[in-house]
């Protein structure tokens, strides 16, 4: 298995080089991670035999100075403009996962017509009294396993946080967890909520919204809301899947994502 290449994307001197993953051939597809951190999925493997895929590291959550630039939300999506222009990319498939769909939504409704197609993969950034979004980040790592997964013991999941064998590396690794985590609560803490209700009429790439059936961290009750707010949306729920289906069910979300592209 050929391994993604890692292209540094440099914006501007306010920011550090954007590590990003990219591998394939094809239509460009860009894929924005949720809230541990940058990763290259089995889903991405998969992607990549039909698409060229481009996943960079949010902003910050790699180095910290990058968020002295950044006041809010609006601000990491303006960067993410940049950064596509920065590679290249002109129109493109966006998917984006929990804290990453969020930036992906906001990102559909400010550019839209640089978003050929939308997927949403138990995406944040709606808000309900009724339904709230469990608080990850002030829970203990135990705690956050279960609200990120269906079976937190499952092999998938186990191998998602599974930490190298060394101490340096392994300490790296925990550093950079500890980061990631902390870049997403400077946007979106204690209420992962910034009007986006508001502005999904302004989606018009045709989106498919992706929801573990089993997700105690956003209920499903938010894969509805996204399918009803949006204007061309269809609702896929993945069973035996919690908030990250992508890594629980990836045969089955790759197919989903597939098809729909196609």
């Amino acid at each position: 298995m050929t391994m993604a290449t890692i292209e540094p994307i440099e914006i501007n001197a306010r920011f550090v080089p954007n590590p990003v993953l990219v591998k394939g051939e094809g239509r460009p597809l860009v894929y924005l991670h949720g809230l541990i951190g940058q990763e290259w999925p089995d889903l991405l493997d998969r992607l990549s035999g039909r698409f060229r895929v481009h996943a960079p590291a949010h902003a910050g959550s790699t180095d910290a100075r990058d968020l002295e630039s950044l006041d809010g939300f609006s601000d990491l999506v303006l960067y993410y403009d940049d950064l596509f222009d920065r590679l290249g990319l002109d129109q493109f498939d966006l998917v984006g996962h929990s804290f990453g769909g969020a930036v992906a939504a906001e990102y559909a409704a400010t550019f839209n017509r640089r978003v050929h197609k939308l997927v949403l993969i138990d995406a944040l950034g709606l808000w309900d009294d009724d339904h709230p979004v469990a608080d990850h980040l002030l829970a203990p790592e135990a705690t956050r396993r279960g609200l990120l997964y269906h079976d937190p013991e499952s092999p998938a999941a186990l191998a998602r946080h599974k930490l190298p064998e060394g101490q340096e590396e392994m300490l790296a690794a925990m550093i950079g967890d500890i980061t990631a985590l902390a870049s997403t609560a400077h946007f979106f803490h204690p209420i992962p909520e910034r009007g986006l209700d508001r502005r999904l009429h302004r989606i018009t790439a045709e989106t498919l919204v992706i929801w573990g059936e089993a997700d105690r961290l956003a209920p499903p009750f938010y894969g509805r809301a996204f399918e009803t707010g949006l204007q061309r949306a269809r609702l896929a729920i993945v069973p035996d899947a919690g908030h990250s289906p992508h890594i629980e069910q990836a045969a089955q979300v790759e197919a989903l994502i597939s098809d729909f592209l196609a």
